[in-house]
C-alpha cells in the first residue's frame, strides 16, 4: 500500500513537530479488504488509514492543513463526496498543552496486474487530477511541499 509511505513522507516534510520527532507518528491499517473482478487479477485496495500523533503541542491546524493538501493529491474524491468530511479525528488532551491525535482516512488504492512475456506487472494506479475548485487557495501535496519552507511556521489560528 502506497499511500501510508507517501503520507507519512509528507507529514515528516511538512509538519516541524513530525519532523523533530518522528517517533511519536505512526500510521496504520484498522480494516481493509481486496476487491477483485472476475476474470483478472487487478485489484483494488480499500481500507481505512490511522495516523496516530502523540504528544502533539502544536495547533492542531499544523497537522489538518498538511493532511487535507495530502489527500487533495492522492485521494481527491473526498473532496468530491457531498458530506465534505474527507476524515475523521479523535483527540485526547494531556494536559493544557499537548494532544494525542488520531486521524482516519478511508482511502483505495487501484492496482493493475497484467501478464506479460517474463511474468506478471503489477502497477499501482495514480488517482485522477482534482481540479482547483478555490481559486488562489493551493492543494496537493506539490503545490504543498514548494510552499511550505514559507508555510510551515505561519499557519494561524484566528479566532472571531
Amino acid at each position: 500500500m502506497k499511500k501510508l509511505d507517501s503520507l507519512r513522507t509528507h507529514l515528516l516534510v511538512s509538519v516541524p513537530e513530525i519532523r523533530n520527532s518522528p517517533e511519536k507518528m505512526e500510521i496504520f491499517v484498522d480494516k481493509g479488504d481486496v476487491a477483485v473482478r472476475a476474470g483478472s487479477l487487478s485489484f483494488e485496495y480499500s481500507y481505512t488509514a490511522s495516523l496516530w500523533v502523540q504528544d502533539f503541542s502544536a495547533s492542531v491546524d499544523k497537522l489538518l492543513v498538511p493532511v487535507l493538501a495530502w489527500i487533495a493529491a492522492n485521494q481527491p474524491d473526498l473532496f468530491e463526496k457531498g458530506d465534505r468530511k474527507p476524515f475523521t479525528f479523535q483527540s485526547d488532551l494531556l494536559d493544557a498543552e499537548t494532544c494525542d491525535i488520531t486521524i482516519s482516512i478511508n482511502l483505495t488504492e487501484l492496482v493493475r496486474v497484467e501478464q506479460q512475456a517474463k511474468g506478471l506487472k503489477v502497477t499501482h494506479l495514480p488517482e485522477p487530477v482534482m481540479l482547483d475548485q478555490f481559486d488562489g487557495v493551493p492543494t496537493g501535496t506539490k503545490l504543498w511541499a514548494g510552499l511550505i519552507e514559507d508555510v510551515a511556521g505561519t499557519i494561524e489560528t484566528v479566532t472571531r
